[in-house]
């Protein structure tokens, strides 16, 4: 699940080695963590991950393949096999995990399987082709959402002025009328729902690494931790 959330927020850990989780499902060393800007599955946190062994994209198998070596030393107890098979859940699971963070971004309690399938699908092709900002995307979404988007498709995201060429566009537009469809599979009754859903799955405040390297240098330099609570403050306000 906590792979599911990561992936879903745009969060890289960036050094996911096997040291650095725990067998409660948690992980620590957050050194070189960083949010994505814009989606793109290969964005390293690390600056000496080179190779791009815990980018974006890879987190999800990046934890399966510790959990495997888990196994080893757990094996002096455990039987091979019973481990093997609770293991192979695990695409399942994060699978499932994965798309039920993603559809609630989107403003959605649940979707039919095929229908979630495809407007997560459609929703990355849609941003890795624009590379329009990961996080600004939900947050318009958040902010420009209205009622009227399940009657006209034009309205969706209407005031998302950073479309710079014609295929942006249309990819745009394309995106668009996923979403109208979707929306016109609901109740008017659940359109309120969706807005307050939005709101609470895409905070305002983005942690790129401008705004924690604004928090950090006066801490790091004059020990000012002011800047840090007030951004706490915004979190907690979002």
């Amino acid at each position: 699940m906590l792979v599911a959330q990561w992936m879903a927020t745009g969060f890289c850990h960036g050094v996911l080695n096997t040291d650095n989780m725990s067998i409660t499902g948690e992980s620590f060393d957050y050194g070189p963590y960083a949010f994505i800007p814009t989606y793109d599955p290969q964005f390293t946190a690390a600056y000496f991950d080179h190779f791009g062994r815990y980018s974006y994209g890879n987190q999800p198998g990046i934890c399966r393949w510790n959990l495997e070596m888990l196994q080893r030393p757990l094996a002096a107890v455990i039987p091979a096999a019973e481990m093997e098979a609770g293991l192979s859940a695990f695409p399942e699971h994060y699978f499932n995990a994965y798309t039920q963070c993603m559809v609630q971004k989107l403003g959605f309690a649940q979707l039919p399987a095929e229908t979630a399938a495809t407007l997560i699908t459609e929703t990355l092709k849609f941003l890795l082709k624009t590379q329009i900002g990961y996080h600004s995307f939900f947050i318009a979404l958040r902010e420009q959402f209205v009622p009227q988007w399940r009657e006209d498709a034009g309205l969706i995201l209407a005031n998302l002025t950073v479309m710079e060429s014609a295929d942006q566009a249309a990819a745009l537009d394309a995106w668009r009328g996923i979403y109208f469809r979707t929306l016109l599979d609901l109740p008017d009754s659940e359109l309120p729902a969706i807005a307050q859903r939005l709101r609470q799955c895409n905070p305002a405040t983005v942690l790129l690494r401008p705004a924690i390297e604004a928090v950090w240098e006066p801490i790091a330099e004059e020990d000012n931790w002011q800047p840090f609570y007030e951004l706490l403050q915004r979190l907690q306000a979002d």
